[in-house]
């Protein structure tokens, strides 16, 4: 290839990547109708549901470009809920999250892959930091849409699902039962549901026809 049609080529590449990134909007995430959730097992028969209710953070969303996904947040691990106190207290301590040590969890994409664009599913990849210590996890990701609220916003919401192992983390409170396994299993569900929001531009105002021709002078009469 010629020396033109190797820059022909890159400016081409350079512009489809501008426009490309141009439709990759950025959404807050809405923490009034976002579900932060996990799920675990409890000695082997039945499942401990609970939530964090203060979180925040962003993510990008292009839905003619599902790899360009990302998103990133914090989460105050102090506001964990699973509607006993006491239990709340101990996933507080040093036996779980260390939350005096340790107040936030937070997690970062690094890139999407599997993408199926007939049912808008994919895999976010991203690392998540739990007491200082960050692994890599995979969440199962499915879009729910972009719509104007009639309110001058634009919002976006997906799903996302995955499970990680707390043992990784350094959650390693147990107790074996006499039957056999574990009181609290290792294994963690994760079930998120977000909700994103961003201001749109206010629209611009309609441009004022041009004024008609003033009517021709007349001549003075000879």
């Amino acid at each position: 290839m010629s020396k033109s049609g190797i820059i022909q080529l890159g400016s081409m590449l350079l512009v489809s990547a501008l426009a490309m990134a141009a439709h990759a909007e950025t959404y807050n995430i809405d923490t009034a109708h976002t579900d932060i959730t996990f799920k675990v097992r409890h000695m082997g028969i039945s499942n401990v549901t609970g939530k964090f209710e203060k979180f925040g953070g962003t993510f990008s969303v292009d839905p003619k470009n599902i790899k360009a996904t990302k998103g990133n947040m914090t989460i105050d691990v102090n506001s964990i809920s699973t509607g006993q106190p006491k239990r709340d207290g101990h996933l507080k301590s040093e036996d779980f999250f260390d939350v005096a040590h340790h107040p936030e969890m937070k997690f970062v994409s690094k890139e999407v892959k599997d993408v199926n664009e007939k049912d808008s599913t994919a895999t976010l990849v991203g690392d998540l930091t739990i007491r200082g210590i960050t692994k890599e996890v995979l969440l199962k990701i499915k879009g729910g849409g972009i719509i104007n609220d009639g309110w001058g916003n634009e919002r976006a919401a997906f799903t996302a699902n995955g499970t990680i192992n707390r043992f990784d983390y350094g959650l390693k409170w147990n107790k074996a039962l006499e039957s056999g396994g574990l009181v609290v299993a290792p294994e963690v569900q994760l079930i998120l549901a977000f909700e994103g929001v961003r201001k749109l531009a206010p629209a611009a105002p309609a441009k004022a026809e041009k004024a008609e021709s003033a009517p021709a002078k007349a001549k003075p009469a000879k």
